[in-house]
């Protein structure tokens, strides 16, 4: 008996035998589990934020939210396709294999491919424009965002262990996978584990460092906390996640993943914020903020 328990404790999981769909069959439409993932993660960021303004010392109004929803969103996807292309794939921007005056590459969403740090950089932007055509304070505006996008980062990486994509490198310990698509390899289910660091984790310390702190009140702290975990959180699993087929050899030549070189910058400013959120005697700014215009719901 034992002999067999053994056994079966040797043998690696089928993802295949998991019983996992790509999403909900609607007869003349699948609607994708991915497609889900970023839905429910920006209703539940939306909601949250409206919960946050109704707090004293808000940076923002009910219609500040809503542009941000907007902004924020198209900064997520735009930014995420192009970073994609320019960090990992440039060739979708040469792919005229149909007819038009754009690479038709770069819209094929639905091929995959969305760059994390893309989709940062076109967040940065989306903030950018709508803190500076409302007149916003820019840091303040970031940190309450920042408490938020874990919510995203969790189902998102949900789908992709639904969807059987971007699956780790090769292991030996008692829950690895075969994944479709990755030869008979047993590999890391890294997208789980992007899901605990990268979405639980962070959404425990972002809610945490809101709600049960003043961290708040010095403009920059919860950007730079966040900007510091999700950055570590992504070099950390880059040990476990398997490089992008068109990305192994330089991974092997320069010691790193495209990722982990990516993730490096990103928490070099984090701990830059941090600290000049920490040295600023700004705490005054977060009691100032609920006398701004417009900043109460």
């Amino acid at each position: 008996m034992l002999s067999l328990l053994a056994q079966a404790a040797s043998e690696p999981i089928y993802w295949s035998d998991l019983g996992l769909t790509p999403g909900i069959d609607l007869g003349f439409f699948t609607l994708r589990w991915y497609s889900l993932a970023y839905i429910f993660g920006i209703i539940l960021a939306y909601w949250h934020l409206l919960r946050m303004i109704k707090a004293p010392g808000a940076p923002m109004n009910r219609q500040h939210v809503e542009d941000l929803l907007f902004y924020c969103t198209l900064g997520v996807l735009l930014g995420g396709r192009l970073g994609y292309a320019l960090f990992y794939k440039p060739e979708l921007f040469v792919d005229f294999s149909h007819e038009g005056w754009m690479p038709w590459g770069l819209p094929r969403l639905w091929d995959g491919g969305m760059s994390f740090h893309g989709g940062v950089i076109g967040v940065v932007l989306a903030l950018l424009w709508v803190s500076y055509r409302s007149n916003l304070n820019w840091l303040r505006v970031a940190d309450y965002i920042a408490v938020n996008v874990p919510f995203g980062m969790f189902f998102g990486r949900l789908a992709n262990f639904v969807n059987g994509e971007l699956w780790g490198r090769p292991a030996d310990v008692p829950w690895a996978m075969v994944f479709p698509n990755a030869g008979d390899i047993a590999r890391h289910p890294s997208q789980l584990y992007q899901a605990g660091l990268e979405g639980l984790a962070m959404m425990i310390i972002m809610l945490s460092l809101f709600w049960l702190t003043k961290a708040r009140w010095k403009p920059g702290v919860l950007v730079g906390v966040f900007t510091i975990g999700i950055a570590s959180a992504r070099f950390i699993n880059e040990f476990f996640r398997q490089p992008d087929a068109q990305l192994t050899e330089f991974a092997a030549r320069t010691g790193l993943s495209m990722g982990q070189w990516l993730s490096i910058p990103m928490i070099l400013v984090g701990i830059a914020v941090v600290v000049y959120a920490l040295q600023n005697k700004a705490d005054r700014a977060g009691s100032a903020a609920a006398s701004e215009p417009g900043a109460q719901s």
